[in-house]
Order: C-alpha cells, then structure tokens, then sequence
C-alpha cells in the first residue's frame, strides 16, 4: 500500500479553504489502496481562514502556522518536513486544482515514478479559458526552463506536483516564493541517477483576480531569476 502525504499551503482562503479540505477527504475515502495524511500550513492569513482551520481540525491530520506571511515556498518546505508518508503531494487551497485529478497523478507511481507533474496543456480534460497572456508567460517561462533543465515537461509552473519524499534528502530548497516551483524542477533534474518523472493531463478551473488569484507580473520574474540562478549559473559552474 503505498502512503501519500498531501500538503496544502493556505493564504487568505476563507472562501475556499473548507471546501477543498472537505473535497480533499471525499476523495481519499475512495482510494483504498492508499493510507494518507493531510497537512494544512497557514502562512499567516489575516483573514478568517486561521480560524476556520482552529473549528475544523477532523478534516486534516496536521496544522501548521507560520508566525508571518513567508510565501507559498516556505509554507511547502514546512509541510515537507512534517509529512510521514512515502509520497508528496501539493494541493492549493484553492479550487483551481481538485481531487478529481488524484487517480490519475497517482497512477505513474504504480509503476516505477520518482516525480510526477500534471499538465494543464496535455490534457483532454476540462480547462476555464482565461487570460491569454498568463498562458504566454508560463509558455516563455517554461521554454527557458527545460532549455536548463534539460526535461520536456510542458507545464513547469503547475499547482499539481508531486514527489518521492527521499528525494528531499539529496536537496536543499531555499525560494520562499513562487520561484520554488522553478528551483525544486531544475534541482530534481540534476539528482543523480536520473529520476524517473513522469507528466499527466488535469483538469484545471483558473480564478481570476476578482475570484482571488495572487499569482502575478512579480512572479513571472522571480521564476525568470530563478531559472537564471538554478540553471544558466549552475550549468557555468
């Protein structure tokens, strides 16, 4: 049976946050062949998520509070720390990404996976059309990326990723940011031997900023630094 760790940053989603946890465990009821945890970190939310987690403790396994507001990076290098179990997986508090997409990122690690990425760009599953010059600047970004990773992943930046957890023995994550979602690819890439990483096709239900999404132009150029820092300097080293 293997074990599955998932861990859910949270900032400021009182709207979403009870929903995704009680969708979270409906989901789970339904894999029998896998024993899980749920991790929440808050990264010091001012809204009502704080205490919409404190009245809702039966619906996760651990809690984590930071003592202020890091980035969505820290709050998953927390997480990892905590988790117990064989696999990691980040989940959003958010409802862009859902549990509907659980079998099938789990399905390569039946296999032989040591990393899976969804996509939402392989995919014939349901995807909002939203926000054309989002998907350039994740299309860019990505391009650069696998020029220095050397990997043909289509969706760098995806919410959906998911890892052995002994891989976070041979690495040292460091981006507090967004940008970790650049530094854990480009380091993943370089463990040696190879680690078998595998993509698949999600869903995806994009927010705009109305509906609460955060991600935006400061982002796109932290992971354009980070692509810098942990691929262009690494390979001139």
């Amino acid at each position: 049976m293997l074990s599955l760790s998932i861990i859910i940053p949270v900032y400021n989603e009182d709207k979403t946050i009870l929903q995704i946890l009680k969708l979270v465990g409906l989901k789970i009821k339904e894999l029998n062949n896998y024993k899980f945890e749920i991790i929440v970190v808050d990264d010091c939310s001012t809204d009502k998520t704080k205490s919409i987690l404190e009245e809702n403790k039966n619906l996760f396994n651990k809690v984590i509070f930071n003592d202020k507001n890091y980035g969505k990076g820290f709050s998953v290098q927390k997480g990892i720390n905590a988790a117990e179990n064989e696999i990691i997986m980040i989940q959003d508090a958010d409802l862009e990404y859902l549990p509907e997409n659980y079998e099938q990122l789990l399905k390569p690690f039946h296999v032989n996976a040591d990393v899976v990425y969804g996509s939402r760009f392989r995919t014939t599953e349901a995807n909002r059309v939203i926000f054309f010059w989002h998907f350039i600047a994740n299309s860019i970004i990505t391009f650069l990326s696998n020029c220095f990773s050397n990997l043909n992943l289509s969706d760098v930046e995806v919410g959906y990723k998911l890892f052995k957890k002994r891989i976070f023995d041979n690495i040292i994550l460091t981006e507090k940011s967004f940008g970790f979602e650049i530094e854990i690819t480009h380091k993943i890439s370089n463990i040696k031997p190879k680690l078998k990483i595998y993509e698949t096709g999600i869903s995806y239900y994009a927010r705009d900023y109305s509906e609460g999404k955060k991600i935006g132009i400061k982002d796109a150029f932290r992971a354009l630094y980070c692509i810098i820092k942990f691929g262009l300097f690494r390979i001139k080293k």
